[in-house]
């Protein structure tokens, strides 16, 4: 070939480099952002490459499929959901999966088997947070916040295991010990009854609204162990969804359960945000409790067992029985993203 040809094939050849280096580093880039740099809502960007050799030679690369969009702005504020109760009308199958946890192990008290009625069980999720410490709390009356009411039913004593050829636990150690494989056994039973469960009127509207907000992080914090949180999401809230969520935290992932307010703290801290930039919603008086112990505004969505709590009286921004009037976010926040002052106006119960 005559030196004009060899030039031109050496600059398609190095252009051809630059071409795949390009490239390479563009799935570099891919591998390496972090999924939450990625916008959840400007959806995939398009990046185009263009490599322009003389001679009118063109090498454009359409990255439209893969190349990440530029990282989203920090959140301004956040819309923090309970699963339990707010979610989904779970408290029902938490009860029944306990007593199906004492009958397979044969639970007794002074020969009488252990049971949790409906009332009781309204009573344990209005006064401890978490599984094992409202088993904890029933074998021996310790665990409650100070001041929290009693109940008639709670047992104060260690039950004999019939069913599992097991005594009467000797001391605390022991007695954990068995709350441990009751939890374990109870979780399994929940997983089967909560893949039939729906979520409550208007829940998800509301969350689909604070996702497509702008500058609204979104996230759910429930107190329930992991195994059993995960089924509820999964069944509910669909793993579509859950993937466009900012936090994601499970009793698992803290050492104080509600109403200690960690949780809600872990989720302000993750976040990067203040407490009086999140709105919490919640269904219990143990979760009002720990929104506000984080100093967060908290709406109550009670339920059925629930509604004759005094939720204003524990300091509750506004409460109702569900979203089913088709509540969004802007019920909640301004357009600018903040927090508003008052919340749920006209949709809320009135105060007393």
């Amino acid at each position: 070939p005559n030196p004009a040809a060899r030039l031109r094939t050496t600059l398609a050849t190095g252009y051809m480099l630059r071409l795949l280096l390009a490239l390479a580093t563009a799935d570099a880039l891919l591998l390496l952002a972090p999924r939450r740099l990625a916008s959840r809502r400007a959806g995939l960007a398009s990046m185009t490459l263009e490599i322009s050799p003389p001679d009118g030679f063109v090498w454009g690369v359409n990255l439209d499929e893969g190349s990440p969009p530029p990282p989203s702005p920090p959140p301004s504020a956040a819309l923090l959901f309970d699963c339990d109760g707010v979610l989904v009308e779970t408290e029902e199958l938490h009860r029944v999966a306990y007593n199906m946890a004492f009958e397979e192990f044969g639970l007794q008290i002074a020969g009488a088997p252990v049971v949790w009625s409906k009332e009781y069980y309204s009573f344990l999720a209005n006064t401890v947070g978490g599984g094992k410490p409202k088993m904890r709390y029933h074998f021996t009356g310790l665990g409650a916040p100070e001041g929290a009411r009693t109940h008639q039913d709670t047992a104060k004593a260690w039950p004999a295991p019939t069913a599992r050829g097991g005594a009467v636990p000797a001391d605390e150690a022991a007695g954990m010990a068995l709350v441990d494989e009751l939890q374990d056994f109870k979780t399994e039973c929940y997983k089967q009854l909560v893949t039939k469960a729906g979520p409550r009127p208007g829940v998800l509207a509301l969350m689909d609204s604070a996702i497509d907000a702008p500058g609204i992080a979104v996230g759910i914090c429930s107190a329930s162990t992991r195994g059993g949180f995960e089924k509820v999401v999964d069944a509910v809230v669909g793993q579509e969804r859950l993937a466009r969520l900012d936090v994601v935290i499970a009793g698992d992932d803290v050492s104080r359960k509600k109403p200690h307010p960690e949780i809600y703290n872990v989720a302000a801290q993750r976040l990067g945000l203040s407490s009086a930039d999140c709105v919490v919603v919640e269904d219990s008086i143990v979760g009002l409790r720990a929104a506000k112990a984080a100093n967060m505004r908290c709406v109550i969505t009670y339920t059925p067992e629930t509604q004759a709590e005094d939720f204003y009286a524990e300091g509750a921004d506004a409460k109702l029985l569900d979203f089913s009037s088709g509540v969004e976010v802007g019920a909640l926040f301004s357009p600018e993203g903040a927090v508003l002052p008052e919340l749920l106006p006209g949709v809320r119960d009135p105060r007393p």
